[in-house]
Parts: structure tokens; C-alpha cells; sequence
């Protein structure tokens, strides 16, 4: 354990480590840094630090839940790395989660199971065999709870869940706000956004499986799913256009405050999801071609999917794709519409 440490300190390669030898932290792992941040290794690819004085935030930082989407895997790497080995000092405490490590093994979304649609305890529904992301899914929840709620109420809690599109699109970044149960959403948390590079943003209208809403929904968690590009192999990311993102997550748990801009609407392409296509029967056809980029629009009465039974058609003028996947398993959504919106009128 002390050699696990020493190498911990030395290198900051807990994500390497973590892939290659998990057996290191099949128990709980405690140590100090030298400028008194506690850190705990909760289990593989999940990385707890806890500032001496610490501010008012509590903030996860999780990616790989799909382990195609590596962009978001080499910034927070890159962040540990530079937490380990005392490159960067924290201000607040900080949950860094990766999340499918052997799907990032072997280069795919996951390996049995989509995990991002396994969260709000969907992970123990009893019509499904359990399998390996089930159980990680279940355990995440499981650490989720115990970092927001350890320090009592009155902390402010965020959880940006980082990903990449498997396709183009028309806004490069852009992000989903989960439905907030009649909670108001933040301006500032869309300005927070746009200091990342993140300027069109999902406003989500009903309950959904994903990570970031499970935080939202059981801790009030300020919680996006947080699209930075497309996917691309480990080692093929063109680090410069991740910049804005690093920046800004690497000084909102390293800075004590960080002042953000006002809150201008015209900043700002926002949506709101229209339709939510489920793909129900194996002869499931998108209408439009696979390298479609995302948001693309189109006209009202356009065919946009069809299955044996079932026609799906835009509803309005300018009503736009996102995630369109006709492949996804029997029963899960194979495509989003949105049209726009505002923040006021959501």
C-alpha cells in the first residue's frame, strides 16, 4: 500500500493504474498530500480530495462513463495527475469519477450496457440480469451519496458529467440540463457553462436514467451532461479545442471564488426537448443520413424516423436532431428533437 502511495505522489498516474492494476484499490485508500489535502481512493477509476479549509462547494467531476469518449478521460486525468503531485492546490472538495474502465479497455460506449442509462436506480430493475455496469453504476450512486451528504446541508453541490458525441455537430459543445422537478434553473450555471466553451444548451422536460440527473434529482445538485466534441481514439484529441473547458473546471475547484460574467441571453442557443423517439421494434430506420450532424433542423411534417407501426415526424418548423442512434437496444431512446427556447419561458 505505502508503494501504491509513494508512486501516487510521484506520478499522478491513478487512471493508469486503476486500468491496469484495480486490484491496489480494492480497499479504500487514505493518504495526506503535503499541503494537507486528504485524499481517499474509494475504489478504482474514484478519487476523492478534501482541502484543509476547505470552501462551500462540493464538486464531481465524472467521465468515462462511456469509455469511447476520451476527451473528458485526458482532462481529468490530466487534473488528478496535477492534484497528486502538487502541481495544482484544490479550494473546495472534489469527487473526480471515471466512470466504464473496461469499456475504455477495449475503445466502445460500454461493454454490455449503456451506463449513462442505468442512474435514478435503474441499475437494480429486476426485468434486467445484473452485469458489470449495472453493479458500477450502483456503486457510483452509492459514493455520489455519501460525498454530497458528509458535510451536512447548506453546501453548494455541482456535478458536471463530461462526454464527447459519437457524431458532428452543428454547435461543436453543447449541453443538457436535467429536469428539475419544478426547481428554476441558474443563469449563472449557463454562464459557468459558457466559460467552458459551452454555448447551446438542452433543457431537459422530463425524468431521465442519466448520471448528471440523478444528482440533480436525489441532492439539488447543480448537474449537466456536458457534450465537448465528438469521439475520437485516445492520443487523437486535439487538446487546444478543450481548452476553455479545462480552464475554467481546473479554477472553479482550485479558485475560492470565481467571478463569472452576467447573464446575457443572446449569449446563448437554447432548447428545449420536443420529442423523445424510442427505438421499440428491431426494424428502426432513421430518415436522414448517418453523418447527420447533430441540430440539424427541418421543415414541420418532415419524417425523421419510422418502425413497423409507427411514423415520427417534426412537429413545428426548425424542430432539430440530437443523438440520433438507431442501434441502441430495444426500448432506449434512438433520437432527440429540440426546438428553442429561452431560460424564461422554461
Amino acid at each position: 500500500m505505502s508503494d501504491t502511495i509513494t508512486r501516487l505522489l510521484a506520478e499522478g498516474d491513478f487512471l493508469h493504474l486503476s486500468r491496469n492494476e484495480p486490484a491496489l484499490f480494492a480497499t479504500p485508500l487514505q493518504f495526506s498530500l503535503s499541503n494537507n489535502t486528504q485524499v481517499s481512493v474509494l475504489s478504482e477509476g474514484v478519487i476523492q480530495f478534501e482541502p484543509e479549509n476547505s470552501g462551500d462547494k462540493d464538486i464531481i467531476y465524472s467521465c468515462g462513463v462511456h469509455g469511447n469518449e476520451t476527451a473528458p478521460i485526458e482532462i481529468c486525468d490530466d487534473l488528478v495527475r496535477a492534484i497528486l503531485t502538487g502541481e495544482l492546490t484544490l479550494a473546495h472538495r472534489l469527487l473526480v469519477i471515471f466512470g466504464n474502465l473496461p469499456a475504455m479497455d477495449i475503445g466502445e460506449r460500454f461493454v454490455e450496457e449503456n451506463m449513462n442509462r442505468l442512474f435514478d436506480g435503474e441499475h437494480a430493475n429486476p426485468d434486467i440480469a445484473e452485469n458489470q455496469e449495472r453493479k458500477r453504476a450502483r456503486h457510483l450512486e452509492d459514493v455520489v451519496s455519501v460525498f454530497f451528504t458528509s458535510q451536512g446541508e447548506g453546501r453548494k453541490r455541482y456535478h458536471y458529467d463530461l462526454h464527447t458525441a459519437i457524431r458532428d455537430s452543428k454547435n461543436e459543445k453543447f449541453a443538457v440540463y436535467p429536469f428539475t422537478h419544478g426547481r428554476p434553473r441558474k443563469p449563472e450555471q449557463l454562464v459557468f457553462m459558457k466559460e467552458c466553451g459551452v454555448s447551446t444548451i438542452m433543457l431537459s422536460e422530463s425524468p431521465t436514467t442519466t448520471f448528471s440527473y440523478h444528482s440533480n434529482k436525489h441532492f439539488e445538485a447543480d448537474a449537466f451532461t456536458v457534450e465537448l466534441g465528438k469521439v475520437r481514439p485516445f492520443g487523437e484529441n486535439d487538446m487546444s479545442r478543450f481548452e476553455q473547458a479545462r480552464d475554467m473546471l481546473t479554477r472553479w475547484a482550485c479558485e475560492p471564488e470565481v467571478a463569472l460574467p452576467e447573464f446575457n441571453p443572446d449569449d446563448f442557443l437554447i432548447y428545449r426537448v420536443n420529442q423523445i423517439i424510442n427505438r421499440t421494434q428491431e426494424d428502426f430506420t432513421l430518415h436522414f443520413a448517418d453523418d447527420t450532424p447533430n441540430f440539424s433542423d427541418y421543415a414541420q411534417g418532415t419524417l425523421l424516423a419510422s418502425e413497423p407501426g409507427a411514423e415520427y415526424f417534426a412537429q413545428q418548423d426548425g424542430e432539430a436532431i440530437v443523438f440520433p442512434n438507431a442501434k441502441v437496444a430495444l426500448g432506449q431512446r434512438a433520437l432527440l428533437t429540440v426546438v428553442p427556447t429561452s431560460l424564461e419561458e422554461s
